[in-house]
């Protein structure tokens, strides 16, 4: 099976009366109940034991291993850390570990953050992708996510403060990895990768992949302002 396809294996599904404002669980549930409206996936890594194949059934085994906060400049943030393992007759294929953000709202006198323009990369290897709402809606089904900045433009901007429809961060992962895989030949048997600013939908943008000392160096670029969305390694 291709890398990513764990995302989509066993989600959390609640009904409507357990769903907080934003679509997805809310916290007291699966996790622990954070004081925190605006969830992020900021980043995480797969290890890869052996591949999943077609057939197989598969155990998810979840557990939350650590919670923490701290204050940055747009206000408090809770750290969730989870694990996830993917096991076929009791043995683990796959080991993955999800950083999950919790912030405040965004206060609209604040001034955005300026990330730094990305430096060039003139060895890489790319391919150019641009995203579009379909692509967004389907990916949100195939993973049972009901995160409304997936899809609900108006949430997106006026609760959550975004541009317009964000972009899922494990979707750009799955980029990063499908270009390592093709570059490495398989893939990686250790894939990690941190989100660094948002993407919004329509935005194009440039999945780069250069050698590094672990293996592949990985980045998902936005070409219209030159600004890194995520970045990742693959190791081989």
């Amino acid at each position: 099976m291709p890398p990513g396809v764990e995302f989509c294996l066993a989600p959390d599904i609640c009904t409507p009366d357990l769903l907080g404002r934003d679509g997805h669980p809310r916290t007291g549930i699966y996790l622990p109940d954070l004081p925190l409206p605006r969830r992020m996936w900021a980043g995480g890594q797969i290890k890869r034991v052996a591949p999943l194949s077609e057939g197989e059934t598969i155990t998810k085994i979840s557990t939350i291993e650590n919670v923490t906060f701290k204050t940055g400049r747009s206000g408090r943030l809770g750290f969730v850390t989870l694990r996830n393992l993917y096991q076929v007759d009791a043995k683990t294929r796959i080991e993955e570990r999800q950083d999950i953000v919790y912030r405040e709202d965004p206060n609209p006198g604040a001034p955005l953050p300026a990330p730094p323009q990305a430096d060039p990369w003139l060895d890489a290897e790319t391919r150019d992708i641009t995203t579009s709402p379909t692509l967004l809606f389907r990916y949100s089904a195939l993973t049972f996510n009901g995160h409304r900045i997936h899809y609900d433009a108006p949430y997106a901007r006026e609760v959550e403060g975004y541009d317009g429809l964000v972009v899922h961060g494990p979707m750009q992962a799955i980029w990063m990895q499908n270009l390592a895989t093709m570059l490495l030949g398989h893939a990686p048997t250790l894939f990690e990768y941190r989100g660094t600013a948002p993407l919004t939908c329509r935005q194009p943008v440039r999945v780069e992949a250069r050698s590094g000392p672990r293996g592949l160096a990985l980045r998902v670029r936005r070409t219209g302002d030159n600004i890194v969305t995520m970045q990742g390694t693959a190791t081989v």
